[in-house]
């Protein structure tokens, strides 16, 4: 009797946890913003901000690390007007990202031989004077992974003690 009583339970909290699960993610969704993930490459120490969900587990098979949500961005529709895009780049020299609102930044990559990523790794962020501050480092010693980007403050305070350079606000983003 006993154990029909902890099966009982068990199911019981089972179910409940459930439910209580299924509670949270639904009130975590944020009808008007998108999760932006960072996962991490402990072998080359870059940093990847994608939005693609299928991206980060096949990184994950590869040995990355995913860090979780790095920032909400705008949920809308391309061409996304109004707000600004950023745009993703890949050097395929390094194997390193950037990202870039500036559209004569990434002409500039790419006709040094940088591939912009495309359409599906574009992203508009919060448009000026609303969210909070994304910033841009970088690190001259690093050849892979030499730009990161943080709405720490700690984070980047961090980064700069440690010998990189603060490039200042990189775009704006929100917490939720």
């Amino acid at each position: 009797m006993k154990k029909i009583g902890l099966v009982i339970l068990a199911a019981m909290a089972f179910i409940m946890g459930g439910v209580i699960n299924a509670h949270q993610v639904s009130a975590d969704t944020d009808p008007l913003h998108e999760r932006l993930y960072r996962v991490y490459n402990p072998n080359s120490g870059e940093h990847l901000l994608t939005p693609a969900g299928w991206e980060i587990l096949t990184l994950e098979k590869a040995g990355w690390k995913s860090e979780g949500v790095a920032f909400y961005i705008p949920l809308t529709e391309p061409p996304y007007s109004g707000y600004p895009v950023v745009q993703r780049l890949y050097n395929p020299n390094a194997g390193g990202h950037h990202y870039t609102t500036s559209d004569f930044e990434a002409a500039s990559l790419v006709s040094i031989g940088w591939n912009n990523d495309g359409t599906a790794f574009r992203f508009p962020v919060a448009k000026a004077n609303t969210g909070v501050p994304v910033y841009r480092l970088y690190n001259p010693n690093a050849k892979v992974g030499s730009h990161h980007f943080t709405m720490s403050s700690f984070e980047r305070d961090s980064l700069i003690k440690a010998g990189w350079k603060n490039e200042g606000i990189a775009f704006n983003a929100y917490t939720k």
